[in-house]
This record gives structure tokens, sequence and C-alpha cells, in this order.
């Protein structure tokens, strides 16, 4: 949460968390509704339509983020996710 309040003063916008199921975890964006949840071993994603969810069920690199602030790869099922009010999520 730090770094989410560090990311959101220096760039000037207001993010807020969301829960990971109102995210289209293949094109990062948030929704008012929940999304398809997509069972990949023990941990579960979301996609907005098949065929996001056959992209993040055949392609490991959908499922990994990029923290805003220190680079780092982060799993999205775990993550804390972000959403502004145009939609666009940060993990």
């Amino acid at each position: 949460i730090t770094s989410l309040t560090a990311f959101a003063q220096s760039h000037d916008v207001s993010w807020k968390i969301v829960p990971n199921e109102t995210v289209c975890m293949v094109t990062e964006a948030h929704f008012a509704r929940p999304q398809i949840p997509v069972k990949v071993g023990d941990k579960t994603y979301y996609g907005c339509c098949e065929n996001c969810k056959k992209t993040l069920t055949e392609d490991k690199s959908a499922r990994t983020g990029t923290d805003p602030l220190t680079k780092k790869p982060v799993d999205k099922a775990t993550a804390t996710i972000a959403a502004n009010s145009e939609g666009k999520v940060l993990y």
C-alpha cells in the first residue's frame, strides 16, 4: 500500500484497491462485474472472454505482472491490484 500511495502521488492519479475477480488479467482492465475465473494449478486468474481464458491457461507470461515501482515480477493471482477511474490496473 505504501508503494501504491507513492505511485499515485508521483503520477497525480487516484488509484484504489479492487477485488482481483473484477480485473481481466490479460487486457489489464478493471470491470464493474466479476470476470471469468481461470484455475491454473492451485491459483485463480481472471479473464474477460474465452480468448483471455485460453491465454491465461496457455501463456505463463500472461499470469505475471510488473510492480510499477520496483519493476519486479508479481503473480497476478496473489497480487494486490489497484485501478484508476479509467479502468487501468497496477499489480
